[in-house]
């Protein structure tokens, strides 16, 4: 089997990361196929022009993210996406710009369905004085943004707006999530707001219940946003 891959020769710093990113991206992307078998150290620092050491440190990284594993006498294995941490703030990285299917953004919603109503609830309660004044500026950025409509504008406001929540939800286990799935938020809204499709009504009605400190309504508004559009999603 025959895997094409971009050369890293020439190159002097952070090689490793460079063959991994490579290498990732092909797997996330489906191009190489979970159970598949990689090709030898041999072959692979052939085709990138790398020594065996730096390879080994790269598919030593990808293993660590839960996407290959090696075994004696079958080489090195791509695990099945069960076992990838989707996660992992380099891995989302390296998932830059790669087109998502229908199912990662089914997927998505289905998480945040799960986990952000309760983080727009709690940071309905406890928001701190200085971040309802960050969320009211970025709010007042995105009633902007929508009447002079820019989709490039809104997905970066959009996104810091969801983060926001997050920062502000005052638990520890939420606020990493802000900043990890920031990736992940762009390409989703990227998608959900091609044409103009936007949703401001809703997003009011979770920034008034945020301000209002009004813990019930702010989860229902979160929810309503996430239920009561199909974010131009085929249904699953």
């Amino acid at each position: 089997m025959t895997m094409q891959f971009e050369t890293a020769a020439g190159m002097t710093r952070g090689l490793n990361t460079h063959i991994a990113r490579d290498i990732a991206r092909k797997i996330l992307s489906g191009e190489l196929a979970s159970g598949a078998i990689l090709p030898s150290e041999i072959e692979l620092g052939e085709q990138f022009g790398v020594s065996r050491t730096a390879l080994r440190e790269a598919l030593k990284l990808l293993t660590s993210k839960g996407l290959l594993e090696s075994r004696p006498k079958i080489g090195t294995r791509i695990k099945e996406r069960a076992q990838w941490n989707m996660l992992d703030p380099q891995l989302l990285e390296w998932m830059q710009g790669m087109e998502a299917t229908e199912e990662i953004y089914h997927q998505f919603l289905e998480f945040r369905k799960a986990i952000e109503p309760h983080a727009t609830a709690l940071a309905a309660v406890n928001a701190s004085k200085e971040q309802r004044i960050e969320l009211s500026r970025i709010y007042r950025q995105m009633c902007h943004v929508a009447e002079n409509f820019d989709a490039e504008q809104w997905v970066e406001i959009d996104t810091k707006f969801h983060r926001m929540i997050f920062i502000a939800s005052g638990n520890c286990f939420y606020v990493p999530f802000g900043n990890v799935l920031t990736t992940i938020f762009k390409w989703f809204f990227e998608y959900s707001s091609k044409e103009g499709g936007m949703c401001l009504n809703e997003h009011k009605r979770i920034y008034e219940a945020i301000m209002a400190g009004d813990e019930g309504a702010a989860f229902s508004a979160s929810l309503s946003l996430m239920k009561g559009h199909k974010h131009r999603l085929t249904e699953p």
